[in-house]
């Protein structure tokens, strides 16, 4: 119960420094939404009006406590400063492509990068094992932006399998538009896990119990499906949990790429427009999911091994 109160205290930390982080940031970048919205053409006393009419006038101390009192009394970080409708009621309808986009690129990333890692440590130093190594060399310097273009123009535009994109916010279940940008962010992550995967098994295969399974004449297949497996699948679940924030990054960036209209492009826009509540409720969102889901994901491994919990 202390590694788990001790988790959690540490993860409350985390969300409320991404919520002070991201409200300075967005406060501290050059450029006045009341201004970019009313154009250029307004005069400096509309511009002055419309920031009094938002509370930007304000400090930012007193703009900071407005929002946390909204977080807490209304679970909302305010009203869209662009279309004039609540943060909330923006986001909402978009996050089930983002959720359905993000559980596809982690089944892909799992298919991708668990045989190609139990693969390279069956192999280990002889050449399938030496190839595989060599992607997390080519993927890291691969941008999710330019291979979710050489996909669309394989898959979509060449050979006509998948559509190029623009799901809208409703569009739940649309799994084939969802192929190719699930994928995209598969790949995107898959390196690192397969080369973390990799070196958990290897450090599996090697350790005196599967050593022992070995000298009881066992088959190789069933020391590394029944007794190598068994030990390393908690340090996997660990590593796909903890790396969920990197697939959420990825698939924030791939929605533009798809023209997808989750909450990637809706953080996006929202940027462009300097719509502070939409951008602040979007990151809280995302940051509290990827804690949340780690969170989890480090209990159940904790309680699965009690070693983890002695470390801690």
């Amino acid at each position: 119960m202390k590694f788990l109160a001790r988790r959690a205290a540490q993860a409350m930390l985390v969300v409320c420094g991404v919520v002070v982080l991201t409200f300075l940031l967005l406060h501290l970048i050059p450029g006045d939404p009341a201004r970019q919205i009313l154009g250029t053409h307004a005069t400096d006393a509309q511009v002055a009006a419309l920031r009094q009419q938002w509370g930007l006038d304000r400090p930012l101390t007193a703009q900071f406590g407005s929002f946390v009192a909204g977080l807490f009394t209304r679970a909302d970080t305010g009203t869209s400063l662009f279309y004039g409708v609540p943060a909330r009621s923006l986001i909402e309808p978009r996050i089930g492509l983002t959720v359905e986009l993000v559980v596809m690129a982690g089944v892909a990333c799992v298919l991708i990068s668990v045989p190609l890692a139990v693969w390279a440590a069956v192999a280990k130093d002889r050449l399938p094992d030496q190839l595989i190594r060599i992607i997390p060399a080519v993927g890291a310097g691969m941008p999710a932006i330019w291979l979710g273009l050489l996909l669309i123009i394989l898959f979509s535009v060449r050979l006509h399998w998948f559509p190029v994109g623009g799901a809208g916010p409703g569009a739940w279940l649309t799994s084939r538009g969802l192929v190719l940008p699930a994928f995209t962010a598969a790949l995107a992550i898959a390196p690192l896990l397969i080369r973390s995967l990799r070196a958990e098994l290897l450090e599996v295969l090697q350790s005196d119990y599967i050593a022992a399974a070995r000298t009881r004449s066992l088959s190789e297949t069933r020391v590394l499906f029944v007794h190598a497996a068994r030990n390393a699948v908690v340090p996997m679940v660990t590593l796909l949990g903890l790396n969920l924030a990197y697939l959420v990054g990825g698939t924030v960036v791939v929605e533009q790429v798809f023209d997808l209209n989750g909450l990637g492009g809706l953080m996006f826009t929202a940027i462009g427009d300097r719509d502070f509540p939409v951008v602040q409720g979007i990151a809280l969102l995302l940051a509290v999911v990827v804690v949340v889901v780690n969170l989890l994901t480090e209990a159940g491994a904790a309680l699965v091994d009690p070693r983890l919990r002695a470390r801690a």
